[in-house]
């Protein structure tokens, strides 16, 4: 009798227990993809993934991480909510004025401009006039902003910039970067940016911990 084979080793890549969280994203990740059209390696490529991690997050051997959500959004030309089997994309997509209630923070007021779990979170902010001290922002994500009233100073790295209206900034988050009004009745402008549903979504949305200033480059 010939000897057994033995058993194949492990895939140290794989992980051990079965993932038991998101268990709506392996099927939903290979719907989207089917649906736009690409094949594996196509969409591998746009998202920035290999094909065999691709071909992990579909079957639910893995995990995807928040940056892979966005990318796989974007690939598939949809929202992160739907990846993760929420809210469809065309459900609350007008915000009428009169539903934008005003938070204040610290002089600085935030109203919600879009619908809340999807991949872009936008603002209508009211910028306060007033010294920042040495404060600056550095977390991950792109934002914009365009300036609606008044002027701005947009402080990106080491450059500073006066921004009027009318003019506006697109910049990747993980660059140290500051805003305040340069005149005393303040700027209102439009901020947009991507950090998802995690802690981070803090440092732009609500008052910092422990100090109830705005944290949308503003001052603690």
């Amino acid at each position: 009798m010939s000897p057994a084979l033995p058993e194949p080793a492990p895939d140290s890549s794989e992980p051990g227990p079965e993932p038991t969280e998101l268990p709506v994203v392996a099927p939903q990740l290979r719907e989207l993809r089917r649906r736009a059209a690409l094949t594996l390696e196509a969409a591998a490529r746009a998202a920035g993934l290999s094909p065999a991690h691709l071909s992990r997050l579909e079957t639910g051997r893995r995990q995807p991480s928040l940056p892979m959500l966005l990318a796989l959004a974007r690939t598939y030309g949809t929202t992160v909510s739907e990846v993760l089997g929420e809210t469809p994309a065309d459900q609350n997509s007008v915000v009428r004025a009169g539903d934008m209630e005003p938070n204040e923070a610290g002089g600085w007021i935030y109203r919600q401009a879009g619908s809340p779990g999807r991949g872009m979170q936008a603002l209508r902010v009211h910028v306060p006039y007033g010294a920042q001290g040495d404060i600056v922002r550095v977390h991950p994500g792109e934002e914009w902003l365009y300036v609606l009233e008044g002027r701005l100073r947009l402080r990106l790295g080491d450059t500073a910039y006066g921004l009027e209206a009318g003019d506006s900034a697109h910049f990747d988050s993980l660059t140290p970067h500051r805003i305040a009004a340069a005149d005393r009745g303040g700027a209102e402008l439009l901020f947009v940016h991507t950090l998802l549903q995690s802690p981070s979504a803090a440092l732009c949305l609500g008052p910092a911990a422990g100090g109830g200033e705005p944290t949308l480059g503003g001052p603690r």
